[in-house]
């Protein structure tokens, strides 16, 4: 069998040629070999191929003595809640998040809903998933959980409800698995929710729920138009993630929700730490101060982030690609408690969504994350750096290149898994530097990344 669908964070690849109820079978059992668990969470997302699988590491789960305790169609956070919760020995979920509809995975994780990546265990259950491991002597059992009342009961304690108001939310599952949740929070809110694509349907008959691809937007746009509602939001397939429309139906860059989840955070808590990507830091950096918090600057990427903030104890980690990590979710991400805080600041302030993040727009105007192909990634990082680091202020490697000039700075990191460098840069207050700026180095890498022998010094700021 093909195990390429083992990557360096989960479990991806094409059903059935990459991924099939066999090796499920084959990982369940493996699963168990290599973390010694006894109780297994097991849930499942909207796609079609998802029940089958599921039942197939099910068996594999039970095969090697672990009990399954079964969940059923769930987003992938509710994984993440019910191993915390029920102080279980681990959970998988099994999704493909945002990918093409023939596709399937799995996502793990051990005690406390710690990840389980290429560095600490998926590896090893790679390996096991390929020999013929034997059955236990006692087989496992099969149970039934219902945790839909503890998690939102738990969502809910979030927000401070007597502080809500009626408002007016479009809400887009994209077919994903993000509509029943609405639907159960809905009895305990004041809000009117206008529905999208609100029902599960593994077909995708609107496409598969990726809302940064800025085709899959109009929909909830207009949908905020059309209904006057005061916000928007959508969510992928297994909905860890969610996205913000404000009133006009503009999408709200990921970037700037992360500095306004981090002030209402710290408002509550009074203060604390909070984990961000280097990727566009200014904005975060100054509403965090402001709030009393601490920022911390992490690598990218889910298991960096929760590990740093079990590190730091951090109340609170947010990525500008609409990852939100909250410390009484097990420092998990979360695509239903973010939602919950923003419509609690839109209640409490009597501002809008525009005018809460028009001013943080202003005030750090940024490029968003801009992709291009290279032929030698780690090349054209080093020769930008010696271009830029005599005028620097800074200079760090947390995560690709970052440089840090008075009035603007950048960040350049390459991709894990293609020959694609991503670019951020942002300023203070100023959007024609910004877009200066980004246009120039863009067409240095450009230059950078088609070599002219000899004409390297051609290459200018």
């Amino acid at each position: 069998m093909d195990f390429k669908c083992f990557k360096a964070y989960d479990i991806r690849g094409r059903v059935p040629d990459q991924l099939n109820a066999e090796m499920a079978e084959r990982i369940g059992k493996a699963y168990v070999a290599v973390t010694g668990a006894r109780k297994v969470v097991v849930g499942y997302d909207i796609r079609l191929s998802s029940p089958q699988i599921a039942d197939a590491l099910n068996q594999g789960l039970m095969a090697a003595g672990a009990d399954v305790y079964s969940i059923g169609l769930c987003g992938t956070e509710q994984i993440y809640f019910a191993t915390s919760h029920f102080q279980l020995d681990g959970g998988i979920m099994v999704t493909a998040s945002h990918n093409p509809k023939d596709y399937n995975g799995m996502k793990m994780v051990g005690p406390g809903a710690r990840p389980i990546s290429s560095d600490n265990g998926l590896t090893d259950i790679r390996d096991g998933a390929q020999d013929d491991l034997p059955d236990a002597a006692d087989p496992g059992t099969l149970k039934s959980l219902d945790v839909t009342g503890p998690y939102v009961e738990h969502l809910l304690g979030y927000v401070d409800r007597t502080s809500l108001k009626p408002l007016r939310i479009v809400v887009n599952a994209g077919n994903g698995g993000a509509g029943e949740v609405i639907d159960a929070l809905e009895p305990h809110l004041p809000f009117e929710f206008y529905k999208v694509h609100h029902k599960p349907d593994g077909t995708f008959p609107n496409g598969v729920p990726n809302p940064l691809l800025k085709e899959n937007r109009s929909a909830t746009s207009m949908a905020v138009l059309a209904s006057d509602a005061a916000m928007g939001i959508a969510w992928d397939g297994d909905y860890d993630r969610c996205f913000f429309f404000d009133e006009k139906g503009r999408f709200i860059e990921g970037y700037y929700i992360v500095g306004l989840l981090a002030d209402q955070f710290l408002r509550k808590s009074g203060g604390g730490k909070v984990i961000h990507d280097p990727r566009l830091v200014w904005n975060t950096r100054e509403l965090v101060s402001s709030a009393r918090g601490v920022a911390v600057e992490s690598k990218t990427g889910h298991a960096f982030i929760k590990q740093r903030m079990r590190e730091e104890d951090a109340v609170y980690g947010g990525e500008m690609s609409a990852h939100h990590y909250f410390r009484d979710f097990a420092y998990c991400d979360s695509g239903m408690i973010p939602w919950l805080l923003v419509a609690e600041r839109l209640c409490q302030s009597g501002q809008t969504l525009s005018s809460l993040i028009d001013a943080r727009i202003e005030a750090f105007p940024a490029s968003g994350e801009i992709n291009r192909t290279v032929d030698d990634p780690s090349v054209v990082l080093e020769a930008i750096e010696g271009i830029y680091l005599r005028d620097a202020m800074s200079v760090n490697h947390i995560d690709g290149l970052s440089m840090e000039f008075e009035h603007w700075r950048f960040n350049l990191r390459m991709s894990n898994t293609e020959p694609v460098i991503r670019l951020n840069v942002e300023s203070r207050g100023d959007q024609t530097l910004m877009e200066e700026r980004t246009e120039a180095l863009l067409r240095q890498i450009e230059q950078l990344s088609e070599p002219i022998p000899g004409h390297r010094e051609a290459v200018t700021l």
